[in-house]
């Protein structure tokens, strides 16, 4: 929440004849706090982030992702970059974007690379709903303050720009679908973890028992489901996606999932964040949200041996179903641009 202000000022400037220098002057002061923070940390004023751990690598860490903010974050460099991406480079919200994105990126692999994430999570208590709820609405009040809820444009507005829609029903049955051949992908990514860096998965199987086990009841298992699938698919794939692009918001999503550290896990929430990011491409947020929720519900009450016939008789026809209703729109497009058939 701190880039909060920050946001709401880049927002109120677009369109002003010095949103230019807005620009420049709002990712500048991100990079240079950043900056800052990651100086303190390498004096040792603040103290490791947990013990045993040396606060200067961090403190490193962190002002070098500042400064490659504040290098991409300005000209030519950000001229540069909007021409890959969907980006204005003269749009104060735009530049933030940039170098937040940085930053976060950044902030996120230093502290997987320089502090051992899965002890520090195993030392902190379990999580409950409200605590759920604390770490994911930041993500959702971020996402609709980025677009300009209220600034610059109206709930309306804002829903269709984060693809916040009513799905058509083959949507629907798309991310039913999708979610249950990422549910049948993730155990396959977790058979070979287990196989292959046995060590590293039983570390990761403990913590996030450990963390996630206050949630092992009806109203914390519907949390899992609905929380993160609502507030991380509006920022991510709503707000950032169209903006940064499938790949870039793919690996910001990625880099916030710390409690996979280094491992076949870590690799496999990009993967499937590449899949939902796609959903989101070819149809809409609330799809991509849909599927989340579906994946992380399945994931958290499983699926028993005496259920997984019906399970693989239910994906395949949601496959079917979702493949007849795709067939059916190509051939109503199909001949509505060639209605003689092809006929002299």
């Amino acid at each position: 929440m701190l880039p909060l202000p920050l946001i709401i000022v880049a927002n109120s400037a677009v369109g002003k004849p010095w949103a230019v220098h807005a620009a420049g002057i709002l990712a500048g002061l991100t990079s240079g706090a950043t900056f800052l923070f990651g100086a303190i940390y390498f004096a040792g004023v603040l103290g490791p982030p947990s013990p045993g751990v040396s606060p200067a690598p961090i403190g490193i860490g962190l002002m070098v992702t500042s400064a490659v903010a504040a290098l991409v974050a300005a000209n030519p460099f950000r001229t540069r970059i909007a021409h890959l991406l969907s980006l204005d480079p003269d749009n104060p919200v735009h530049a933030l974007a940039l170098a937040l994105a940085v930053i976060l990126f950044g902030s996120q692999v230093t502290l997987v690379f320089f502090t051992n994430v899965l002890a520090a999570d195993q030392a902190q208590p379990p999580l409950t709903v409200l605590d759920l709820l604390a770490q994911e609405l930041p993500f959702l009040i971020i996402a609709v303050t980025g677009v300009g809820l209220f600034i610059r444009r109206n709930g309306a507005e804002t829903a269709v720009r984060l693809g916040v829609v009513t799905p058509i029903w083959w949507q629907i049955t798309l991310a039913l679908a999708a979610a249950g051949v990422f549910f049948a992908f993730a155990q396959g990514v977790d058979a070979l973890s287990h196989s292959w860096t046995p060590g590293v998965a039983h570390q990761i199987d403990t913590t996030t028992q450990h963390v996630f086990g206050g949630l092992n009841n009806p109203a914390g298992i519907a949390a899992i489901a609905i929380l993160p699938a609502i507030c991380e698919e509006i920022l991510f794939r709503g707000a950032i996606q169209p903006r940064l692009g499938l790949v870039v918001g793919a690996l910001l999503f990625t880099s916030i999932h710390t409690q996979y550290s280094v491992s076949f896990d870590t690799l496999a929430v990009f993967i499937l964040a590449l899949g939902l990011g796609v959903i989101r491409k070819y149809t809409n947020t609330t799809t991509s949200s849909i599927c989340h929720a579906t994946y992380n519900l399945t994931v958290s009450i499983g699926v028993g041996s005496q259920f997984l016939g019906f399970a693989i008789a239910a994906e395949l026809a949601l496959v079917l179903l979702t493949a007849y209703a795709l067939w059916s729109i190509r051939r109503r497009l199909a001949a509505a641009t060639n209605p003689t058939g092809g006929g002299s």
